[in-house]
């Protein structure tokens, strides 16, 4: 079977990885690797290439690196490789129509949500923002709208209670690359069967915006907690004190009250800070231009005095 796999970010290479792990046995010919364009970033702004392209270099993969997939001559590069199927996984490019109907089988997805909840570009982050019990898998069968193609495979993963965006992630990525394999092993047999999502459930996970990060005191312990932990480790919640911002990397709710905001209690357990509801310790904290601590060192660095008020 002759694929053509897109993705760009680490999520992506886990799945390109197990496809990888399993082209002797599953006759899996990934032909062409797909990534957005090498990217600046560090300090120096230095272009950097994608997990992808990493991955795909260290097995000796062609990589294409077009800006859009709507120009005619990267769609005429792509149709001269008559695959049989395209995989695609955080990619980040919208595919036209007439890339999804160009290889054999069209284009099968892996979405870190159990759809249709969840549908969008950030669903990891906003499950456990919102509380959910669970999340998962879905191997889709893309077509042209936002995620809401029909579902051929899914498996279901708890989210735990201290679980991150960062933890999830690397629960799912790889659940999403052995499914992917299943998917196609299935497909090869002849015996995938594609169902319909259904229109009861339908949720959208928006992009996650840097302005998002400022946490309101006066909602409840319970959701800034979620939220702590659902923009860990992008954009990283803050709070502010005085002229500092304060990143919030950990926090616990505690059986505590106050005027939201108000700092009840900081000493090496943590800062505790009321809220709308309850109040929340602060664990793991940075300031700007430092690194990630416990209370216990942060507030050796910057002492906060009981009665201080975040805002």
């Amino acid at each position: 079977m002759k694929i053509i796999f897109a993705g760009t970010p680490e999520f992506a290479a886990a799945a390109l990885q197990a496809l990888l792990d399993a082209r002797m046995n599953a006759q899996l010919d990934v032909i062409q690797v797909l990534t957005q364009p090498d990217r600046p970033a560090g300090r120096g702004l230095q272009l950097q290439p994608s997990a992808i392209k990493q991955l795909a270099l260290k097995h000796q993969l062609p990589v294409f690196q077009p800006k859009t997939l709507r120009d005619e001559t990267v769609q005429a590069q792509l149709r001269a490789l008559d695959a049989d199927v395209m995989v695609v996984a955080a990619y980040g490019l919208i595919l036209p129509q007439a890339v999804l109907d160009m290889p054999r089988h069209g284009c099968l997805n892996i979405h870190a949500s159990l759809l249709p909840r969840w549908r969008g570009a950030a669903p990891i982050h906003r499950a456990i923002e919102a509380g959910d019990a669970e999340t998962g898998i879905t191997i889709m069968q893309m077509d042209a709208g936002l995620d809401t193609g029909a579902m051929l495979l899914t498996q279901s993963l708890p989210i735990a209670a201290d679980d991150t965006t960062a933890t999830l992630h690397d629960n799912l990525a790889p659940l999403g690359g052995r499914l992917m394999v299943q998917a196609l092993q299935q497909l090869q047999a002849g015996i995938l069967r594609a169902t319909p999502q259904p229109e009861a459930g339908v949720t959208y996970a928006h992009k996650i915006l840097k302005e998002e990060a400022t946490l309101d005191w006066t909602q409840s312990a319970e959701v800034l907690a979620r939220r702590i932990r659902a923009f860990n480790p992008f954009p990283g919640a803050t709070g502010q004190m005085h002229d500092t911002t304060i990143k919030l990397w950990q926090a616990h709710v505690v059986q505590q009250s106050g005027t939201p905001g108000t700092v009840l209690q900081a000493d090496a357990q943590g800062i505790v800070v009321a809220c709308g509801t309850q109040a929340l310790r602060l664990e793991t904290l940075q300031r700007p231009g430092g690194k990630k601590l416990p209370a216990a060192n942060f507030l050796q660095g910057l002492p906060v005095p009981v009665g201080a008020q975040f805002t």
